[in-house]
């Protein structure tokens, strides 16, 4: 008897145990294998245009949430591919992201007017954080924050555009920089980009080199001061 009341004691106290361990593994949020794909990742968005016949072809810049450092690729199609270094501060990283938040990260979002407009080439957003990624395509859209979104990657890619351009010219084609920095300063005028300031450095190299024409020298000198006021 006493050992059938001793056995069944134990049953009992096993089973609370068991159902106390299951109680408190249901309290602990285990992620799941998407959480966990994410976690601990950095997030990053990339544009890309291709329009074939125009100039450049390609376009694909791709931004981090974590750092400055981003890449850009601009090129004709049957060229090779080669995406550069270049830098975007952390203010306009969080506009990026913002309106990225806006767009749900790209998730399920038709961004194209479905109009017969003329081709202006496709262009893509992606979102991408560790294992998880969406994107969209669009030809052309109305949405505002896509709209925006738009304008600072184009932009910057005009603006990566004058970097180069200013030091191919600077390396082989000195008559040809004071045409450079006009262009520049159409863009900038028409505030066309997002971080003009970021050709201070190449500015400043033409303002204190005596090979170059003075006329592109003074430019040079009167934009790079323009930029330092924030203007």
């Amino acid at each position: 008897m006493k050992t059938s009341m001793k056995k069944t004691m134990y049953q009992f106290c096993m089973r609370a145990l068991v159902l106390g361990i299951f109680a408190l593994l249901c309290q602990i949020n285990f992620p799941c294998a998407a959480d966990a794909g994410q976690s601990g990742s950095w997030a990053k968005i990339s544009f890309r245009r291709v329009f074939q016949g125009s100039s450049p072809e390609f376009i694909e810049l791709t931004v981090r949430d974590d750092s400055d450092a981003a890449t850009y690729e601009i090129r004709q199609m049957d060229e090779d591919k080669s995406a550069l270094p270049f830098e975007v501060s952390s203010t306009l990283r969080a506009k990026i992201f913002s309106l990225a938040a806006a767009l749900h990260e790209f998730e399920g979002q038709d961004l194209d007017v479905h109009r017969k407009i003329a081709n202006l080439g496709e262009k893509t957003f992606r979102w991408q954080q560790g294992n998880v990624s969406h994107e969209t395509k669009f030809n052309y859209t109305l949405n505002a924050p896509a709209s925006q979104l738009l304008q600072i990657f184009e932009g910057l890619a005009r603006q990566q555009e004058h970097y180069a351009l200013l030091e191919r010219r600077m390396r082989y084609d000195r008559l040809g920089i004071n045409d450079a920095l006009l262009q520049f300063e159409s863009d900038l005028n028409r505030g066309l980009l997002p971080e003009p300031q970021r050709l201070l450095p190449l500015l400043d190299q033409i303002t204190s080199d005596g090979k170059f024409v003075d006329i592109a020298r003074q430019r040079a000198r009167t934009l790079g001061e323009r930029l330092r006021r924030g203007k």
